[in-house]
C-alpha cells in the first residue's frame, strides 16, 4: 500500500472511530438537565409528516449508530462507549423532558456525545426532536 493511500486509510478510520463515539449519546442518568430557560423554549418547527421524515433522516445518519433503531441506547457502537446511551423513550417518559430541553442536550452534547450545534442547523436540531419525540415518546 502506498502512502498516499495509507494517510487516507487512517483518515477514514480515524473519522469512523469518531463517528461511532460521538453521535447523537443522551447518557443515562437523570442528572442530565438543561437549564430551565431551555426547558420553556418552544419548538418553532411544526411537527408534522415531512419534518418527522427530516428528523429521522438527521437520526439514522447521526444518531442510530449509539442509540440503535429503536432509540433503546443498542447501537452498534454503544458497546464501545464508558457511558450507556440513553434510552430515549424511557428517558423522555420518566424525567417528562421538554422539546426545548431536547434540543438543548442535542445543541449542547455532553461527553461522550458531540455537540451538534456546529454540525447541524438549528432547524436540523428541532426536526430531530420531533423525530424523537414522534418515534420514541409514544
Amino acid at each position: 500500500m502506498k502512502r498516499d493511500q495509507r494517510k487516507t486509510l487512517r483518515k477514514i478510520l480515524l473519522g469512523l472511530a469518531f463517528a461511532a463515539t460521538g453521535t447523537f449519546v443522551l447518557a443515562q442518568g437523570s442528572d442530565w438537565r438543561a437549564p430551565a430557560s431551555a426547558a420553556n423554549r418552544p419548538n418553532p418547527v411544526p411537527a408534522n409528516a415531512n419534518t418527522i421524515a427530516l428528523g429521522q433522516k438527521l437520526y439514522t445518519a447521526n444518531c442510530f449508530t449509539c442509540h440503535g433503531a429503536g432509540g433503546n441506547g443498542d447501537g452498534p457502537g454503544a458497546a464501545t462507549l464508558e457511558k450507556k446511551p440513553a434510552n430515549l423513550g424511557q428517558r423522555i417518559k420518566s424525567t417528562g423532558e421538554t422539546d426545548g430541553e431536547l434540543f438543548w442536550k442535542i445543541s449542547e452534547g455532553r461527553a461522550p456525545m458531540v455537540t451538534w450545534k456546529a454540525q447541524l442547523t438549528e432547524t436540523q436540531r428541532w426536526e430531530l426532536v420531533n423525530y424523537i419525540r414522534a418515534t420514541f415518546a409514544k
